[in-house]
């Protein structure tokens, strides 16, 4: 019989707000790659920007999201393809932020990106689902993965377009708002996809070996939240020396 699975409500309100803070400041970091007059300084800002939306934004609200989930047995992670599934995030999200930041804005290349950084969030996050090691066995409904790529795909064209659309600060809040419920749709979603069924308790190779803790969901956001937000001062304090020197 397939798993009943419970969630922890903490957890899943810190992975909402991990992936609003992740958004807004991709947001925010994303304003400086179409203004940037050198390769470097483009590459960096779209590496900057491309962090905080799939390392900040994707992967942590996934990962942190996946720890809320309870299907009653003990679950560990692989590390190498938990490894792999942010990469991918990190990946997926700062192609997208360079093609739409290079070059004059077009909906063909909107698409083009939003396509291609929608493909790689839903990659990330099947990715880590497989990562799961447990004594069960996991199927997908295939109507609900494709509509999770569905809203993956329109998620990531609308992120992109926002990021490069708007500027005032409201905007951006309301926007990261907007996004948070975009991409936890996105993996609740996947997750109402997948279906575990018990195999009698045998337990895959590498399960001792797997990421787990108690705790590992709230560690998880306290580091990347103190991250996101360090980004964001550094961010602000930058803005303000350049303004200071062109007083």
């Amino acid at each position: 019989m397939p798993m009943q699975l419970s969630y922890n409500w903490l957890l899943v309100l810190l992975s909402y707000a991990v992936s609003v803070l992740g958004s807004f400041t991709a947001l925010q970091l994303a304003v400086a790659i179409p203004v940037a007059t050198t390769h470097h300084q483009k590459t960096a800002a779209v590496a900057m920007a491309g962090g905080a939306m799939g390392l900040g934004a994707i992967w942590a609200m996934h990962f942190i999201a996946m720890l809320a989930c309870d299907s009653s047995m003990q679950v560990t992670y692989d590390p190498a393809l938990t490894a792999l599934s942010a990469l991918v995030a990190f990946a997926a999200c700062s192609a997208g932020l360079m093609l739409v930041g290079s070059g004059l804005f077009s909906w063909l290349r909107l698409l083009a990106a939003g396509t291609c950084m929608g493909l790689g969030v839903a990659s990330m996050h099947y990715l880590g689902m497989a990562a799961m090691m447990m004594p069960a066995v996991t199927s997908y409904n295939m109507g609900l993965v494709i509509i999770s790529l569905i809203i993956a795909v329109v998620a990531s064209m609308v992120a992109l377009w926002l990021a490069f659309n708007l500027r005032g600060p409201l905007q951006m809040i309301t926007s990261a708002l907007v996004m948070g419920m975009a991409v936890c749709g996105m993996h609740y979603t996947g997750m109402a996809a997948a279906r575990f069924e018990d195999n009698g308790g045998q337990l895959p190779d590498g399960y001792a070996t797997g990421l787990r803790g108690d705790n590992l969901g709230l560690t998880i956001f306290v580091i990347v939240a103190t991250l996101l937000v360090l980004m964001l001062v550094l961010y602000y304090w930058r803005q303000r020396y350049r303004s200071s020197l062109n007083i």
